[in-house]
């Protein structure tokens, strides 16, 4: 059958660029082995966000009676609903992905996607052809050497999600993002965690005073974090792990009932044609142009397979991007100077833009406008103080940079982002009224700081 348009895999990426597809009047297929929605939906962003709230809910029912609350009887964690709830949520938000294919009559086909030619896919023995190919075939947990996983003691974020029984305590190795919401998860849950990571800090990509601030939170949930400190190897028995590693004390020995591996992701490019066909690939990811042609005519790659951050939301932009360049449509390239990154532990992170450690590496000249929680009464009134706003901008009082720590700020981003991406000055985000009591007047107050003109409480 022949087809405008093939996509294979339907992640963010794959099934955002089947229906714009579909919206300008081309004929689409999209490839899918696994469920609707790929990862994200289904193994990634979605359920894991279930988990959290559901830890977030337990938080709250503990800390009752800081609010004037009194509840009766023992509340407890029942690992195997909460589970259960967050599959729920996964698979509800896969059949509102094969909703949205059929309403744009996208055509969906179950199985591998494999390149042949150009111009032509295999799936699991049926050929198709078409006249553009987009590869979206995502991503998969990174595996170490020295941390083999077995899905029973060395786990990865795919069985963190999904485990039948609470470990009594755990080794989290990694602390991004992935590392850091199922490490505050399970620590909320009452699980011992220690978490290990290579880099002398925690988020090791954020801002330094946010990182800090995230150590700090660990801390408070009695969970332990060793930065500056490297895996040596794992040993499981039948009754647990013995983590072999070495940072500032020395040599160690960690002992676990699970260890979970968030080291990062690896490209799914492998057996889907691309050495067949001769594509470009460098360091694991296919080599893409502004539009993200590869270097054969006729094949395009976005999502994780390629160079930007691996975000669900970089993946659409990137396929819109793509399939717009395809139908004559113009688009401006992804401007990856603003791509927003959000951490959905509890403090919650949210950045967009430069570092101050990224400016000062580049010798650029900076100001900096700071705002606490503690001097805000919508997070006063709501108990959770900890954390801050903080805003760089330069010379001429451009926002180059957002970052913030606290109670849910991964809400609050889209302003500092969509500020950075028209190049808006502090004094216009200061001179913006904002609602009040809110925890956005955090933005326009940490504008004010950076000009000197602190008014608010």
């Amino acid at each position: 059958m022949k087809y405008d348009i093939i996509v294979i895999g339907s992640g963010p990426g794959g099934y955002v660029a089947a229906i714009r597809a579909a919206q300008l009047g081309r004929k689409v297929a999209l490839v899918e082995r696994a469920e609707a929605g790929g990862v994200c939906l289904n193994w990634g962003c979605i359920p894991t966000k279930a988990l959290l709230k559901s830890a977030q809910v337990y938080g709250y029912c503990k800390a009752a009676a800081q609010y004037g609350l009194e509840l009766t009887g023992e509340v407890k964690p029942d690992l195997r609903q909460i589970v259960a709830r967050s599959r729920t949520v996964a698979e509800t938000m896969s059949k509102g992905v094969q909703f949205l294919l059929k309403k744009n009559a996208v055509e969906l086909i179950h199985g591998f996607g494999r390149l042949t030619a150009p111009g032509r896919v295999d799936v699991d023995g049926t050929e198709y052809e078409a006249d553009h190919i987009i590869l979206a075939t995502g991503a998969r947990p990174r595996e170490m050497p020295f941390l083999p996983i077995d899905g029973q003691r060395v786990i990865s974020s795919r069985q963190a999600l999904a485990l039948d029984r609470m470990p009594q305590s755990m080794v989290v190795v990694g602390s991004g993002a992935i590392g850091c919401e199922l490490a505050w998860f399970y620590a909320t849950l009452g699980v011992k965690i220690t978490v290990v990571e290579y880099m002398p800090r925690m988020l090791p990509l954020e801002d330094e005073e946010v990182s800090k601030t995230m150590e700090r939170a660990f801390r408070k949930l009695r969970a332990t974090v060793l930065t500056s400190t490297t895996v040596k190897g794992v040993r499981t028995t039948d009754t647990g792990c013995e983590v072999e590693i070495e940072g500032k004390k020395g040599a160690e020995t960690l002992t676990a009932d699970v260890v979970l591996s968030a080291v990062g992701i690896k490209s799914n490019i492998e057996g889907i044609g691309l050495e067949e066909l001769g594509i470009a690939v460098e360091r694991d990811k296919v080599t893409v142009d502004a539009f993200y042609r590869t270097s054969v005519p006729g094949i395009y790659a976005i999502g994780d397979i390629v160079g930007g951050p691996a975000l669900a939301h970089v993946a659409s932009a990137e396929g819109i991007c793509c399939v717009e360049a395809i139908c004559g449509l113009d688009p401006a390239p992804v401007d990856y100077s603003t791509v927003p990154s959000c951490i959905f532990t509890h403090p919650e992170v949210a950045s967009v833009g430069e570092t101050e450690q990224q400016l000062r590496e580049r010798g650029v000249a900076y100001k900096v406008g700071r705002f606490p929680f503690t001097a805000s009464g919508k997070a006063t009134a709501a108990g959770d103080r900890d954390g801050f706003v903080k805003l760089l901008f330069d010379e001429q009082d451009r926002l180059l940079g957002a970052h913030l720590i606290g109670a849910t700020v991964t809400e609050m981003l889209a302003e500092p982002t969509l500020a950075r991406a028209l190049g808006a000055t502090a004094h216009r985000i200061a001179r913006t009224i904002h609602a009040h009591p809110t925890m956005n007047e955090g933005i326009m107050e940490a504008a004010e700081a950076a000009l000197g003109q602190a008014i608010h409480l």
